[in-house]
């Protein structure tokens, strides 16, 4: 699993973040290798980490192609005061299961 974080400090958010966000979600859960997202806020609530997950590098590779997400990656400093990208290899997971995957 291919787990994608995309962390940042939220800036001046207009209309076309909201739209290019929509159409970027829209399509990353459209691939096949798609697997969740999940968004959680610092403790503070001024950093948010949208941890997206794939089950192969292939799908990450088309969300990166994506017309909107190269898009909002040339105008990242329009709307956020800071962001930070980390894309890793799942090599476990594991629990109760008494939480959604």
């Amino acid at each position: 699993m291919i787990c994608c974080q995309f962390i940042f400090r939220p800036g001046t958010f207009d209309d076309d973040v909201h739209r290019l966000d929509g159409q970027i979600a829209e399509h990353a859960r459209s691939l096949p290798g798609f697997d969740r997202v999940e968004k959680w806020l610092s403790p503070d609530g001024t950093v948010v980490n949208a941890v997206y997950y794939f089950t192969d590098m292939d799908s990450v590779a088309q969300l990166a192609r994506f017309p909107q997400h190269r898009e909002a990656k040339d105008q990242v400093d329009r709307w956020y005061d800071g962001y930070r990208i980390v894309v890793s290899e799942v090599s476990a997971t594991y629990g109760d299961g008494r939480l959604d995957p």
